[in-house]
């Protein structure tokens, strides 16, 4: 059986000024799926899921969540709908405790457990009456990501979660959102790690220039010369 479409995005156009950062794309999430959208710097892969989160303006589009147009929804009705997202840069309050910060995430729906966030990051639960703004940048994350789990998404946009982490914290960020996804929460990330990426999710779209170039299995992608070549630093030949 077909999986549910989740989220439908059709004709998405995002401008800035005389700008058109996304171009008229169509992608769809089903529910239980792990789909990334990879691309470069500038692709126009941010802009994407802020218009999805109706953070920013779009032209033209047609977004459907859960079977019901949102494209003209306020942003607020969206978490307690059960569409979050993590935000490029985290988006942590950096003077609250990480323990109020968990609580600014349960906010939107009245819902949320603490304690199954700090079983899922034990890091949090021993730093949490520590000011978030001094954690480390991958504790950071975690704390970012755990925030949006307390509001028990149906979809999770992740924007970015590896950005300027080490290695090995990029390793566990990645192990995390693979077991969010096992856990049975739709995720629609957004990553500029192409390989990571795709080794996570079960399907993806590669955006250039605010348009869809390419898009299939990440099994497909990950096998696929142009991808390879332009995202992974192989050379042809």
């Amino acid at each position: 059986m077909a999986r549910r479409v989740l989220l439908e995005v059709k004709g998405l156009e995002v401008r800035y000024g005389g700008i058109r950062a996304v171009k008229g794309i169509d992608l769809e999430v089903g529910e239980g799926e792990l789909v990334c959208l990879i691309g470069a710097n500038g692709a126009g892969k941010s802009s994407t899921l802020k218009a999805i989160c109706r953070l920013i303006d779009s032209v033209s589009s047609t977004l459907n969540y859960a079977g019901k147009s949102i494209s003209n929804s306020p942003v607020h009705d969206l978490p307690q709908r059960g569409l979050v997202m993590v935000p490029e840069g985290r988006g942590i309050f950096p003077g609250l405790t990480v323990e109020e910060n968990l609580a600014m995430g349960a906010y939107a729906r009245g819902a949320g457990n603490p304690a199954r966030q700090y079983d899922a990051f034990p890091r949090l639960k021993e730093r949490r009456r520590q000011v978030a703004g001094t954690l480390s940048g991958g504790e950071q994350q975690m704390l970012a990501i755990a925030r949006a789990l307390m509001s028990e998404p149906k979809l999770l946009l992740l924007d970015e979660p590896s950005m300027g982490l080490a290695p090995l914290m990029v390793a566990k960020i990645f192990e995390i959102v693979a077991e969010i996804a096992r856990a049975g929460v739709t995720i629609l990330l957004v990553e500029q790690n192409a390989l990571l990426a795709l080794e996570t999710a079960s399907r993806g779209y590669v955006m250039e220039s605010g348009e869809i170039t390419l898009a299939g299995s990440a099994k497909s992608l990950l096998s696929d010369s142009r991808v390879r070549e332009a995202y992974l630093g192989e050379t042809s030949g």
